[in-house]
């Protein structure tokens, strides 16, 4: 029995003469299995020609084997020689490391004047001015940020909102720029609003200091007020907001200084054509068709606002249907987080968004410094902050150096727990190059950083959306592919 076996290797390596390099495969279909590699390239093969291709029996000749050595699956060359190329593309790949932390988020106070129905933090009443953030801790807060090895810095006001502290949102921009003429840093400023406390003086100040404008929009007026209603009650959310956002642009002369987010809750179900078409009516040109997130208030509120993850996919498909039929007709206009996809799909570039990055982003990628001081890993884990769960807090700013919480044992730790070409199920899936890890999310929901995927929500949509994506790439409609391609410039 053991000489028959031995003869077995030797006749299939006699008829292998390409040697098969790493890859993971999954049946996409009755016809095809869907092949990818470690830096995200990829290939259809027919179920014949999978079985023809691992067992050693394709021509080296033949086209298709052609197709696949230029995507690195298999070779006829020197391994070690496509294992160098292999190893560019990774770096590539993973080029957002080299720079560390770039995106700092400041929460200048949690006062806010909105009431949303999704609200994930313990936000305070306008006139509350308990968790303001004081002079001292914004300087040390800049001082910080200042220490990240990054020849980029975004700062990014979140809160609350923070337009009801207009004074220290000033205070961290000069602050930060005074920094920045010694630092030399690349520096761009972010405020996240709801635009209704926004005047002309204020913008002329963003505008001055180039702090461009994130906004949220949750679709037509019905839908927008009752998501995200004002604490005054006899005030009009929608109508403020849309008068406001034109006085906005034309202080600025330019469409692009305000971009806007949505927050897809029960109501918002069956509605995402709407949404796209306010957006439109609105003069955006793209559209992030964002899900739930279940963290702080918006996870104990989750059976009133939620819905099964499958309802959120379905409709998600419809509106990026939707969306790539309105650009067939004319209207340029783009799905956030496809675009982001389709990016590590079809290009070696990465993209530097957190939640799809392995390892995960969280404190490496961004971090954010809430109103005392303290600096947690993502804007999550504040949310979780807010619910006694101190997991993710690095330190504060007011107590400890840079070195401390940015290089301590703690940040290890998750990032040891947060790349997914190791973590259990993630390592053999398909999708794994162009997806990432949330070892926050997976410890809100499921009780430690790793996570369980069976039942993981945050898995189950995005591997969703990518195999839809793949579908639709599959069909080889030119003006499909027209769109994608457009997406990414």
């Amino acid at each position: 029995m053991k000489e028959i076996r031995m003869m077995m290797r030797v006749n299939k390596l006699e008829i292998m003469n390409y040697q098969l390099l790493p890859f993971r495969f999954e049946r996409f279909n009755e016809n095809e299995y869907l092949l990818t590699n470690e830096v995200g390239e990829y290939i259809f093969l027919k179920n014949e020609d999978f079985h023809h291709f691992i067992n050693g029996r394709m021509d080296v000749h033949s086209d298709l084997f052609y197709d696949i050595k230029s995507k690195q699956i298999a070779t006829t060359d020197c391994v070690e020689d496509v294992v160098q190329m292999l190893a560019t593309k990774f770096r590539t790949k993973k080029s957002i490391l080299r720079d560390f932390t770039s995106l700092h988020m400041i929460v200048p106070t949690l006062r806010c004047n909105s009431n949303c129905i999704y609200c994930q933090v313990a936000r305070k009443n306008i006139n509350d001015y308990s968790a303001d953030m004081t002079k001292r801790t914004a300087k040390n807060v800049v001082k910080t940020i200042f220490q990240s090895p990054s020849p980029y810095i975004k700062i990014e006001f979140q809160g609350g909102d923070p337009s009801t502290d207009f004074n220290m949102v000033k205070y961290i921009i000069e602050e930060a720029e005074w920094q920045n003429l010694f630092k030399k840093r690349e520096l761009d400023f972010v405020i996240c609003t709801n635009l209704t406390l926004l005047n002309e003086d204020m913008i002329k100040y963003l505008k001055k200091h180039k702090c461009m404008i994130s906004t949220s929009l949750d679709g037509p007026k019905d839908l927008h007020d009752i998501n995200r209603p004002l604490q005054n009650q006899k005030l009009d959310h929608h109508a403020i907001f849309e008068k406001n956002l034109a006085m906005i642009r034309q202080i600025w002369e330019n469409n692009d200084c305000v971009s806007a987010l949505m927050t897809t809750s029960k109501h918002s179900l069956g509605r995402f054509k709407d949404i796209i078409d306010e957006y439109i009516r609105l003069g955006f040109n793209n559209i992030f068709l964002r899900s739930l997130n279940p963290y702080g208030f918006a996870k104990q509120y989750k059976e009133k606002i939620a819905y099964p993850v499958e309802e959120f996919i379905a409709n998600y498909k419809e509106g990026l249907d939707y969306i790539i039929e309105l650009n067939k007709q004319g209207t340029f206009f783009v799905e956030g987080f496809a675009a982001l996809l389709l990016k590590r799909m079809l290009t070696p570039f990465a993209t530097g968004f957190v939640d799809l990055q392995s390892p995960a982003g969280v404190g490496i990628a961004g971090a954010i410094y809430d109103y005392d001081g303290k600096v947690y890993v993502s804007d999550e884990a504040r949310m979780m902050a807010r619910f006694k769960n101190y997991y993710f807090l690095l330190g504060n700013v007011n107590e400890n150096s840079y070195q401390e919480m940015f290089n301590g044992e703690l940040l290890h730790q998750i990032i040891t727990s947060a790349c997914n070409e190791c973590l259990p199920v993630c390592a053999e899936c398909v999708f794994q190059p162009y997806c990432g890890a949330d070892p926050v999310r997976n410890m809100s929901e499921q009780g430690d950083m790793i996570g369980f995927r069976p039942t993981n929500e945050m898995c189950k949509k995005t591997k969703a959306i990518i195999h839809y994506l793949f579908e639709l790439l599959q069909k080889h409609d030119p003006e499909t592919n027209k769109i994608f391609w457009s997406w990414l410039n």
